[in-house]
């Protein structure tokens, strides 16, 4: 706990808008053990107050604790750890020795908020109306998926690799790369004869995936930017090689004929909203592809459980949350 304090006192020490401006510079595995650090310290605090409090008072209740239960800390309730100390209560002194029960799970104390990163996958609800296929990208036999269906719009966030020498900059990824060539053979072509392809590209990656549209015989028509947002509408910047980057690219390429029932000029090309869960794309992207094509058939390749929608096809090794596939290397 006392880093944790330290990290409090630092920050209280600081104009809000000098904390909020040091956060925004840390990238998303520094920020998260900021997060993390900072749900601790409360959690803690919490604790403490509650054996304070004689856990008569807890988040939830709709009373305010009695007169004489606040009276009888005395000044020393206003001074921080010295109230744990001059009440003599019995419970602050299991307090003192860590013998007092966690407060979660208490009756009357509510659920803490956290963030999806805290939550089992295995927990989360599955729309009824999505179809995940739980397999290996790279070695999926789609010609039975071809032949059952050709979809109308094909959205991926290939797992790209990168070349550099230290391409993270210590940010893990939690996930597999491919190479190009693993990306470059995909069947694309097989899987949609008529339709919209959407691929999410990082910078070093836009003329390789300019090259595939070509290969796959679709034509560039469109470009979607995600500008990424913090809770307080400020740019959610994050590690780059040469500037800081706060936003994401989809590339549009089309393929055959228009799509009957396609509606042009539904959707704007800039994506305002908050930055999600690792490589989860905002929801608005799923809403632009539904009003550009109502009713379509739809498909998303690399997929995880976060990105599963009613009436979508989501591809993926993470669909299930609970693990990778048989054949997939480990």
């Amino acid at each position: 706990m006392d880093d944790q304090k330290k990290r409090i006192e630092s920050v209280l020490e600081k104009p809000l808008d000098d904390a909020v401006e040091a956060w925004e510079r840390l990238d998303d595995a520094a920020l998260t053990d900021e997060v993390v650090a900072y749900y601790d310290a409360l959690a803690d605090v919490t604790q403490r107050v509650e054996g304070v409090m004689g856990h008569h008072y807890r988040r939830g209740d709709t009373e305010t604790p009695s007169n004489d239960l606040v009276d009888s800390q005395g000044p020393s309730a206003q001074g921080g750890s010295g109230a744990l100390e001059e009440t003599g209560n019995g419970d602050q002194q299991k307090q003192k020795e860590g013998q007092v029960d966690d407060a979660l799970g208490v009756e009357g104390v509510d659920f803490y908020e956290g963030s999806l990163d805290d939550v089992d996958p295995s927990e989360w609800q599955v729309p009824p109306h999505c179809i995940p296929i739980h397999t290996d990208v790279v070695r999926y036999d789609w010609t039975a998926l071809s032949r059952a269906c050709q979809f109308d719009v094909i959205m991926m966030d290939p797992p790209w690799q990168l070349a550099t020498a230290n391409p993270t900059r210590g940010v893990a990824l939690g996930y597999s790369q491919l190479t190009d060539k693993d990306i470059q053979n995909l069947p694309i072509p097989k899987l949609q004869k008529n339709g919209f392809l959407f691929i999410w590209v990082i910078n070093a990656k836009y003329q390789f995936t300019l090259d595939l549209f070509e290969q796959w015989g679709y034509t560039l028509v469109d470009e979607i930017v995600w500008v990424k947002m913090t809770v307080n509408r400020r740019l959610a910047k994050s590690h780059g090689f040469y500037l800081q980057h706060a936003k994401e690219v989809c590339l549009v390429g089309k393929r055959g004929d228009d799509i009957p029932g396609m509606k042009k000029g539904v959707k704007s090309d800039i994506i305002y909203a908050e930055r999600r869960g690792q490589s989860q794309k905002p929801e608005e992207i799923y809403e632009l592809i539904e009003d550009l094509v109502p009713n379509g058939k739809y498909l998303e390749i690399f997929g995880r459980k976060n990105n599963l929608k009613n009436f979508w096809v989501t591809v993926g090794n993470e669909v299930t949350g609970q693990g990778l596939p048989p054949q997939s290397p480990a």
